[in-house]
């Protein structure tokens, strides 16, 4: 997987990726979260695999992103990350038309500050380029 140009490698769901080489400077923890969904993501017949992040450098902010497992001959090849927010309020995550998914969370206002509880729905429409990996949002 790759998440913002940096690679992440899962055990038991998590990773744990040094950003400098002094430990108590920073770690990046990245960690499943779930909302998890199994369909086709790019029309090859077999089931693949799509689901949140969250991930967190020490500081006050969670990240949230969509990664992929798609499901290949030779195992299943890692995504690129899709930024959903910081600090949102994951809901569920839906089979969309085709190849797509639909991922519904909750965030902020525009003029909320981060100490407010997200409360304004919203939903994006995901597809996965097969060859590039990278997740796109279909405008609805």
């Amino acid at each position: 997987y790759t998440i913002e140009d940096e690679p992440v490698n899962f055990v038991n769901g998590k990773a744990t990726n040094q950003i400098d080489p002094d430990p108590s400077i920073g770690t990046v923890t990245t960690q499943y979260f779930g909302n998890e969904i199994r369909k086709d993501l790019n029309d090859d017949g077999r089931e693949d695999v799509a689901f949140l992040v969250t991930q967190n450098s020490g500081g006050t902010g969670t990240f949230f992103y969509v990664l992929a497992a798609l499901n290949t001959e030779l195992g299943y090849v890692g995504s690129h990350g899709y930024l959903l927010g910081d600090r949102i309020a994951p809901q569920t995550t839906e089979s969309g038309e085709g190849t797509s998914i639909i991922v519904n969370f909750a965030e902020r206002g525009p003029n909320d500050p981060m100490t407010v509880a997200p409360s304004v729905g919203k939903s994006v429409y995901l597809t996965l380029d097969p060859t590039t990996l990278e997740w796109t949002e279909i405008k609805k």
